[in-house]
């Protein structure tokens, strides 16, 4: 008797649960990928890069001495992808399948830490006044320009989109797809 009385309230539990899984609705597969939207910038690359610039401005006729400066500015690159522009036609999903055309890899920020920018060498002759602030801004202004400028040379897009692979891949092997297919866009030149 005690044998069908652990039955029985084993079965009467079974039952709930049954009927509790079974009313509760179930989120469709593409819903549940299109979460990642709710990450919008993911960042998944992050590169230090050191710049060089110089100036002189010892060839103007009116101004007597030479004015020299050369500065090292240590760029914080980070880039992603901008998962808020996943829309539902960029998930094919069959079955265990799954395919995800991703937007291409962008750079999300680019930062140039005081603590990066240092003077390196600055020769300023007996007549002349030092660089200025502005000076210096418009010289760290340049390096930033020079860094965007060769921002897809140093191949950190290319490590985005395999970090980006690998993260996505591993959410949707826990998501339970076995064959997983990531396509990234054409990338855009920067302006």
């Amino acid at each position: 008797m005690l044998y069908f009385k652990h039955y029985a309230g084993a079965l009467l539990l079974l039952v709930m649960v049954t009927g509790l899984i079974s009313c509760r609705q179930e989120e469709p597969p593409l819903q549940k990928v299109l979460e990642v939207r709710n990450l919008s910038d993911l960042a998944t690359t992050e590169y230090h890069i050191t710049k060089i610039v110089k100036a002189s401005d010892d060839k103007t006729w009116y101004k007597l001495g030479d004015r020299k400066i050369l500065m090292s500015v240590e760029a914080v690159l980070k880039a992603g992808i901008d998962l808020s522009k996943l829309q539902p036609e960029d998930v094919i999903i069959d079955g265990k399948n799954i395919t995800l055309n991703l937007p291409a890899p962008k750079l999300i920020s680019l930062n140039l830490p005081p603590s990066g920018i240092k003077v390196e060498y600055q020769e300023i002759g007996a007549l002349r006044d030092p660089f200025d602030n502005a000076a210096r801004d418009a010289l760290l202004a340049q390096a930033e320009k020079q860094i965007r400028r060769d921002i897809a040379a140093t191949g950190i897009f290319t490590e985005t989109e395999n970090n980006t692979r690998t993260l996505i891949t591993g959410f949707l092997q826990h998501a339970g797809y076995n064959n997983i297919t990531i396509r990234f866009s054409p990338q855009t030149p920067l302006p």
